[in-house]
């Protein structure tokens, strides 16, 4: 059974315990959006750790499992996505495809990479990490547009933001995370990765990202 909260709790400590996600509050990151961040989040960090990979995959299998129902293939974002999504597709014996970011620029100048005829049409897409959902939906439309069915997403974490929301709905793609923000945010106050003074930082920018940083700053 997929208990989200416990599930959400335990990737979470995972993700901090390995340093998967860093939270600074006091020296924030810069994304490549020029967003100025007081967590990063890199969970090919993940890879790196045998246990925590395997509970990764398998809550995800899952997850999609009863989320989605039957599919007949998994299908990566590239890059970060790739391996997870290579991961899911072994547990549950299904093909692999995964989508470029950007159709290659030598060869057959793919978007979608594998053997394409040997995959059932009903996929499930893997994102590692669900920030807008900009990245991850324009693998959606790649997708649909090659003559799959999209199912939905599964991801590892998600910010959270309510433009991730939108976008997805809008896109009428459903989507399900295995931890989020609001769920770091909380095993990281109880479990002494942060101080107490910083939950309301950490709190302020979910609430308003693009802005935070000339607020902080201020």
């Amino acid at each position: 059974m997929f208990n989200k909260n416990e599930i959400e709790q335990q990737v979470a400590e995972f993700l901090l315990q390995i340093k998967a996600i860093k939270l600074q509050p006091n020296n924030p990151f810069t994304w490549a959006s020029g967003w100025k961040s007081p967590i990063y989040c890199d969970n090919r960090v993940t890879l790196s750790h045998p246990s925590i990979r395997t509970y990764i995959r398998q809550q995800l299998t899952i997850a999609i499992q009863e989320k989605f129902g039957s599919v007949g293939c998994i299908a990566g974002v590239a890059t970060a996505g790739i391996p997870q999504g290579a991961l899911v597709a072994q547990e549950l014996g299904l093909p692999f495809i995964y989508v470029r970011s950007k159709p290659k620029d030598h060869g057959t100048g793919s978007l979608i990479e594998g053997d394409v005829t040997t995959t059932g049409k009903r996929v499930v897409v893997i994102e590692d990490l669900i920030s807008t959902g900009k990245s991850s939906l324009q693998a959606v439309e790649a997708l649909r547009a090659a003559g799959y069915e999209v199912a939905g997403l599964a991801a590892i974490f998600s910010y959270g933001f309510d433009i991730a929301d939108e976008n997805f709905k809008q896109a009428n793609c459903p989507y399900v995370t295995l931890s989020n923000y609001n769920a770091l945010i909380k095993y990281a106050e109880e479990n002494q990765y942060i101080a107490d003074k910083d939950v309301a930082v950490l709190k302020q920018w979910r609430e308003n990202p693009a802005a935070w940083g000339q607020i902080a700053s201020s």
